[in-house]
């Protein structure tokens, strides 16, 4: 039996059980079941590992895609340019278990992006600087989008606060990207503070969250005529690259 999960904390709302469980049924894999690992530390990756010695693969979510990093044996040349990992391949070499790192939100999240995405859109403030942030901005720099990380505590010198946010700056950045929690589920009552009254037609709005389908930030876009674009599709296209990473030696 393969065995394959996920790392991150809390895992309470986890997509990828559902979806790997699911897609191991219709497509007929009886040889393989995913389980869900919640780490309260990143270092408990090593019980894990030794308390499951046939780990064939994980997806790592919240907060651990850049911690995990000094765990891995190896990492992939683009998930390394990234700076954080969400999937991991385990292998066998020499009888020890060989960890290599790999990044698929940067797939997931591109495809769904180039399909809306016009001449116009020149310009992205990325809402949030976690990990799936990092995979966001490899994306726009691959596709020539300049940004902007907009955090409630800038660190970087292409950052600022949400209070720095101004009508003038929402206009000029018609790609706006929330990678933050803010809005999740069960806090679905919330939204990004940003000046949603400078938002037009022009505007993509794109959501990594997936539960709601629709957040706040997301409805606030449809009321100005924005395109919109949630996490779903997201999730789906990283979950399947996870999948063929982990089946392909």
């Amino acid at each position: 039996m393969r065995k394959f999960g996920l790392i991150g904390y809390p895992l309470s709302h986890s997509f990828s059980k559902g979806y790997f469980t699911k897609k191991f049924l219709s497509e007929g894999i009886n040889d393989c079941e995913y389980e869900t690992y919640p780490l309260e530390n990143i270092s408990h990756i090593e019980d894990l590992l030794a308390r499951e010695p046939h780990l064939s693969g994980l997806n790592v979510t919240i907060p651990y895609k850049e911690q995990v990093l000094q765990y891995l044996d190896e990492v992939d040349d683009q998930a390394l340019e990234i700076g954080a990992v969400n999937t991991i391949r385990i292998s066998r070499i020499n009888n020890k278990q060989h960890l290599k790192g790999f990044n698929t939100d940067a797939f997931g999240f591109a495809e769904p992006l180039k399909k809306v995405l016009k001449p116009s859109h020149k310009k992205a403030l990325i809402l949030g600087t976690g990990g799936a942030s990092k995979a966001v901005a490899w994306v726009l720099n691959s596709l020539g989008i300049e940004y902007l990380f907009v955090s409630r505590h800038p660190k970087k010198n292409n950052s600022i606060d949400y209070a720095s946010l101004t009508f003038e700056i929402i206009r000029e950045n018609t790609l706006l990207i929330n990678t933050s929690p803010v809005g999740m589920f069960p806090n679905a009552d919330a939204a990004p503070d940003i000046p949603y009254e400078a938002i037009t037609g022009e505007h993509i709005l794109y959501d990594l969250i997936y539960n709601p389908e629709e957040t706040l930030f997301l409805k606030k876009g449809v009321t100005k005529k924005a395109t919109t674009l949630n996490g779903l599709p997201m999730l789906y296209l990283q979950a399947e690259k996870a999948w063929e990473i982990w089946n392909t030696a």
